[in-house]
């Protein structure tokens, strides 16, 4: 069968899919997605009660608004499925995309020396195929094979491959009599099926992330008022700061981290020595605004009663995009003995449960593990040999320069691997950026630079929080979005005064093409 030639591959059709389809569509690219929706990890990862862990108004296209914006309410994870499904309605972007497309396998089909030896990346279309894909239909099993300039890898870190913990001989899932699955298994099931599941089970959830917190909220709910209603464990190994809402002390939360003014207390990458000056200055500042958030959290939520309480700073945990918003209704279950709260460094299986390092074991019918995903897997099972070392340093983060181009790997950008406050705003502006490159309405920096530029930030966050494989750019987000937005050509000072542009918030409207001075 004769590949099918096209300009532009896109792989995902998730936010960051549609986001890249959006800006590249006068290039008409293909997207390929391997179900049969659009959405991702909204539609695939998530449970019946997830919700959105920013105000609608911060998870927005530029062009794009929500309907109804202004809600302080969190939307659910079926209202951001309507709103990305409306979104690529009005662009029109369902025309690009084939379902059940799953990629399995990407080759590089040109000489890798023939970039030369200038230093310089070189264009993302050279006008000649150079990427061929294997494309599975997921309904036929049939193998199509694609040529193309370009690759834009969408699948995201999360979701697809459930991460596992790992046990010795004997200690692992085999030797429990009850059920045992991952937070992924149980997103796929039906609303009565995950009800039946947990409904009157003695049920342990393994983690303290966002997910695991909201299973346990979800068990507990499935079993209050149920006269054979057991409590649901949480297995919790690692601690991390939770959010109650965006408010501290009567403060709105943006106030400390997502104006210009105060990302002045942060350190970023290739700063002045007058912005090294004034950061090392305000370092008092900083951890005093990390222990003022923490005093609140603390008088707000009942984590020193649970033994919830983090020993590190709340700063490490926004730094690496681990805050999460805590259910209001979380510690009222915990008060009630709905949610159990065990923390242990280690634990294992034996045949009727869970056995911890204290010795002590507790007898469950059903182990769910919150225990997150394995996106480096993802990206390895289909690269070509001779690139998979450049996927990811030592560190654990992935070298992109721009949270956008590997320096490493020719003609491809990956979109939605670098974390932000919010994610949404961080795919769009980089698709944005893309799409100025790719039609060469600027250059980029030689190879050396742009790997010098990588290595910084890399530092950056390594001094910034011991959680930095995470790659989140958080605490300097607006200066990496002002460093696109010069190299576009837009002034990255977005805001109409001086006042605005030093103490409001920065988010995805402020980067609307229309804004551009």
């Amino acid at each position: 069968m004769a590949p099918i030639l096209s300009k532009i591959a896109i792989v995902g059709a998730g936010v960051s899919g549609i986001a890249a389809a959006k800006q590249l569509a006068h290039h008409q690219p293909v997207v390929f997605e391997a179900t049969d929706c659009i959405g991702g990890v909204w539609k695939h990862c998530s449970y019946h009660s997830t919700k959105l862990q920013s105000p609608r108004c911060d998870y927005e296209f530029a062009d794009f608004p929500w309907p109804n914006r202004e809600n302080a309410d969190f939307p659910s994870h079926l209202e951001i499925l309507e709103y990305l499904d409306s979104y690529a309605s009005h662009f029109d972007l369902r025309r690009f995309i084939r379902f059940n497309s799953k990629v399995v396998a990407v080759r590089f089909i040109r000489d890798v020396s023939a970039n030369g030896d200038s230093g310089e990346y070189g264009v993302l279309l050279p006008g000649r195929p150079v990427w061929e894909i294997s494309v599975m239909d997921t309904e036929s099993g049939t193998i199509q094979l694609y040529k193309v300039e370009m690759v834009v890898m969408c699948i995201g870190k999360y979701g697809d491959i459930a991460r596992l913990p790992e046990f010795t001989s004997g200690r692992g899932p085999e030797k429990f009599a009850g059920k045992v699955m991952h937070s992924l298994d149980y997103c796929k099931l039906g609303k009565e099926e995950a009800r039946e599941l947990v409904k009157g089970k003695r049920v342990a959830v393994i983690g303290y992330k966002k997910s695991a917190i909201d299973l346990a909220v979800e068990c507990a709910q499935t079993n209050e008022g149920e006269e054979e209603g057991q409590a649901c464990t949480m297995v919790v190994r690692g601690l991390h700061w939770t959010v109650p809402h965006y408010w501290v002390w009567g403060l709105p939360f943006f106030f400390f981290f997502s104006t210009r003014s105060s990302q002045f207390l942060h350190e970023r990458p290739n700063q002045t020595f007058l912005k090294t000056l004034i950061c090392l200055l305000l370092s008092p500042i900083k951890q005093g605004v990390s222990k003022f958030i923490e005093s609140y959290l603390t008088w707000k939520m009942p984590l020193v009663k649970y033994g919830l309480k983090p020993e590190h700073p709340f700063l490490e945990d926004y730094a690496s995009c681990q805050m999460a918003i805590m259910p209001e209704t979380f510690f009222r279950h915990a008060d009630e003995g709905r949610i159990v709260i065990k923390k242990t460094s280690k634990w294992w299986f034996w045949n009727g449960g869970i056995e911890f390092d204290d010795g002590s074991r507790s007898e469950f019918d059903v182990v769910i593990m919150a225990t997150g995903f394995d996106g480096n897997k993802k990206l390895h099972d289909i690269f070509p040999p001779q690139f998979r070392t450049f996927l990811h340093y030592p560190s654990g983060m992935m070298p992109l320069y721009r949270g956008t181009i590997n320096p490493m790997i020719p003609n491809m950008a990956f979109v939605g691997y670098l974390e932000s406050v919010a994610n949404l705003h961080t795919a769009e502006i980089r698709s944005i950026w893309l799409a100025r490159l790719v039609d060469e309405k600027f250059k980029l920096p030689e190879t050396r630079k742009m790997v010098e530029q990588i290595n910084e930030e890399m530092e950056v966050m390594k001094r910034t929080t011991r959680f930095y494989k995470r790659h989140c750019i958080s605490t300097y987000s607006i200066n990496h979005s002002d460093q696109m937005c010069e190299e576009m050509g837009w002034n990255p000072w977005r805001k109409n005064t001086w006042f605005s542009e030093a103490f409001s918030p920065y988010g995805s409207q402020d980067y609307n093409k229309t804004t551009t001075k």
